[in-house]
């Protein structure tokens, strides 16, 4: 079983726990929208800083153009709002853990996606409409492949680590709402 295939076997059930729980949100209310990108804002920030930590460049060489931090940081301050203190940063010590957390924020780039195309054209946008190379995911996912990664149980872990951030996120943006 490839590293990909894995990951999306292992972790569907928090996929789909943090997807319902963020489906909570109504992009098109500006109130919760705002909460949307709050939550994200105490996941990502975490996410990313720790894969830069680990040292993720190394593996994804085009890693500062798959950033979302800046965007997601942009659209909070257009709608006028501060971001929340981020999560703690999940202990990424190995290249296995590496690829499952970003595993997890490039999937979510995809589901921003479509998000994406419910949020009213007055509200910023560009953290869910991210402009990258054309065929990122595709390099990503072939990268994904090609990682040679054995340790699949430390990628999955990290990768449920993940997940587990942004539930955590949306779950105290909810309780505030």
């Amino acid at each position: 079983m490839s590293l990909r295939s894995a990951l999306r076997a292992q972790t569907a059930d928090c996929h789909a726990e943090v997807d319902a729980l963020f489906g909570n949100f109504s992009l098109s209310d500006p109130g919760d929208y705002k909460a949307f990108l709050r939550a994200h804002a105490r996941a990502v920030p975490a996410i990313e800083s720790a894969l830069e930590r680990a040292g993720i460049a190394r593996l994804l060489p085009d890693w500062p153009e798959r950033r979302r931090t800046p965007l997601l940081l942009a659209d909070i301050a257009a709608l006028d709002d501060l971001p929340p203190r981020p999560l703690q940063q999940p202990e990424l010590d190995d290249d296995a853990s590496l690829w499952g957390a970003v595993y997890v924020l490039e999937g979510s780039k995809l589901g921003g996606a479509m998000l994406a195309r419910t949020v009213p054209a007055h509200l910023p946008s560009v953290y869910l409409s991210p402009q990258g190379p054309k065929g990122s995911m595709r390099l990503f996912m072939d990268s994904l492949d090609a990682s040679g990664i054995d340790d699949i149980a430390g990628a999955v872990a990290a990768a449920r680590h993940a997940f587990a951030l942004f539930r955590k996120a949306a779950q105290l943006e909810l309780e505030t709402a």
